[in-house]
């Protein structure tokens, strides 16, 4: 038997979680920062304490003599987990804390593709003080701006969204730089995201299904960003604004990436490759990576495979995946995030007590149902300030797996909201001809 070290608790690390317990030879021990009850429930074992207190977690593997560990949240992974467990012996699917700066340096990786020529980059500058930045700002016809160091999905500003001017810009830069090491600079793309999560062990890049990520917090894509409201894949794995090549393309750009970590660092990236690309009138560029799973978008690809999770963890950890064939149902997915109902708003808005309620879940229907920042107490499951529990349909098509996500949110009952529209056909209309438009179709 296997007994695998899960790290995280929220509704990512609940499909990893049951990933791993579909695998016949494998036994699952949880290390949470919170009690997430579906976690729990497919734990032998669950201790709940700091991510940063690394000692507990090396202790809690130990003792349950852990084969290797899975790290789910990006936190850990900054912060030297896999470094950590290294040292005892203990291999992770996940990079070292060098490695994870693909994720926790915006520079970093910019930074890398320009050195090793790889495509993909917009016109960007990294700036670790005031200066030049002025002078940049005037170069660029829209302007992104993105501090160094992990934001929790919601530090980028987009002129547009975010701010108008450049006066602005240069403002948040000023006002950003005293807690950051650097902001980095970039023009603003036009075209549509979508999100290529990538298996790596350092020499083989293995791409899972395309999804489509939905940050905005209401309907049609309206109010500040999130961590994610929902997503969606299709069941040919492609999504109805891309084209093949595209799919392609971005898994080159990853593939390079993949080689050029190497020759930067010495090292083999062995964990999850998680590109946001976009789709744009001059090609495939590259938004950023993370260095672990996406959330929501694990939960539309990990359903999905066909492979032993386990088995994948294992050849990345040795480096043989290029002797696993990894394969995902042809099926679509549809993931809707119910959320408080406060979520998103200011701190003063009438709903925002609703961070704190207490809520009840009955039957999902055929929905996978995914816990996320919850807490479980003896007399309920309350909801934090964060994104609560996802539901996902699964089926043959887009519309059913839709249908199934959306009646499965009813299941709920409490101060909750969600994005009813993500998946729908008026969406995707809406995505493809913004896409055909850009690429004069």
């Amino acid at each position: 038997m296997l007994n695998v070290l899960l790290i995280g608790n929220g509704a990512r690390e609940h499909a990893i979680a049951e990933a791993v317990r579909r695998s016949k030879q494998a036994r699952l021990f949880s290390f949470m920062k919170g009690n997430n009850p579906g976690i729990a429930l497919l734990s032998e074992a669950v201790k709940i304490g700091s991510y940063n207190d690394m000692e507990a977690v090396i202790r809690f593997a130990e003792t349950h003599n852990c084969t290797f560990a899975v790290i789910g949240p990006e936190d850990p992974l900054g912060n030297g987990i896999v470094d950590a467990l290294r040292e005892a012996r203990i291999p992770s699917f996940g990079p070292t804390k060098s490695l994870a700066r693909l994720e926790t340096s915006k520079s970093f990786t910019r930074e890398l593709l320009e050195k090793y020529g790889i495509p993909g980059n917009p016109v960007f500058r990294t700036f670790s003080s005031l200066e030049g930045v002025e002078p940049f700002l005037n170069q660029l016809d829209g302007i992104v701006i993105k501090p160094d160091g992990l934001t929790g999905g919601k530090g980028v500003m987009v002129q547009g969204d975010h701010f108008q001017t450049k006066q602005e810009a240069l403002n948040y830069c000023r006002n950003t730089l005293p807690g950051h090491a650097s902001v980095t600079i970039e023009e603003k793309l036009e075209g549509e995201e979508f999100s290529l999560q990538c298996i790596c062990d350092g020499k083989t890049v293995c791409a899972t299904p395309a999804v489509q990520d939905h940050k905005r917090r209401f309907v049609d894509d309206k109010g500040p960003n999130t961590g994610g409201m929902g997503s969606y894949s299709c069941e040919d794995h492609l999504l109805p604004f891309l084209k093949s090549r595209d799919i392609a393309d971005a898994l080159a750009i990853t593939e390079k990436v993949a080689e050029a970590l190497y020759r930067e660092t010495g090292e083999y990236y062995k964990g999850i490759m998680y590109g946001g690309f976009m789709a744009t009138k001059k090609g495939v560029k590259l938004i950023e990576y993370n260095a672990r799973f996406a959330d929501p978008e694990a939960m539309n690809i990990l359903p999905l495979l066909k492979t032993d999770f386990c088995a994948v963890c294992q050849a990345v950890i040795d480096g043989t995946l290029d002797q696993l064939k990894v394969e995902f149902e042809k099926k679509a997915t549809v993931c809707k995030y119910l959320v408080p109902a406060g979520y998103g708003l200011p701190a003063d808005h009438p709903d925002a007590k609703s961070a704190s309620a207490k809520i009840s879940v009955g039957g999902v229907g055929t929905a996978r149902l995914y816990y996320a920042s919850v807490d479980q107490r003896p007399d309920g499951l309350y909801m934090t300030t964060s994104r609560a529990i996802a539901m996902v349909g699964i089926a043959a098509n887009l519309p059913d797996a839709e249908k199934i996500a959306q009646n499965a949110v009813a299941a709920v009952k409490g101060p909750v909201d969600h994005r009813p529209d993500i998946g729908t056909e008026a969406l995707l209309h809406k995505r493809i001809m913004h896409m055909k438009a850009i690429r004069g179709e």
